[in-house]
């Protein structure tokens, strides 16, 4: 993995704790709106905007956060190879990042997400329809 798909590579654990610190941008909020009333797209919208305009290191937070969204996007929409294409994505986005941060609670994000790939794995990719929508967890708030 190169750097620029490396969330490691961009900042230390000293710089994650202070980037956890902050408040959430405008553009992020409503990204995790739209993500807990499960508007998956609009917040992959939302996200990317947040994830953009962010200099700092929690600019990786919040693209972890969106691609959880789009392997939750994937579940609904049938497709078991984006669900896991995006699970890892946003799991190596999302684990540099402690417990709680900027008020998120992304380690219950990573076990809800996990929990969705097992569920799904369990069904396989022929019957992903027949996956229980109330796995897709809201990002919950602390």
């Amino acid at each position: 993995m190169n750097a620029a798909h490396n969330p490691s590579s961009f900042a230390n654990p000293q710089e994650i704790a202070k980037a956890c610190r902050g408040a959430l941008p405008a553009a992020a909020e409503k990204g995790v709106e739209l993500f807990n009333a499960g508007e998956y797209w609009l917040a992959h919208e939302a996200l990317e905007a947040a994830w953009l305009a962010e200099p700092g290191p929690a600019r990786h937070l919040y693209k972890g956060i969106l691609q959880a969204g789009v392997a939750y996007l994937h579940v609904q929409r049938g497709n078991f190879i984006g669900l896991v294409k995006m699970y890892e994505r946003s799991r190596v986005w999302l684990a540099p990042w402690p417990p709680i941060c900027r008020t998120l609670d992304i380690g219950q994000l990573r076990q809800d997400i996990a929990a969705v790939v097992a569920a799904a794995g369990r069904l396989g990719p022929a019957r992903l329809a027949e996956f229980d929508p109330a796995l897709l967890k809201p990002l919950r708030r602390v």
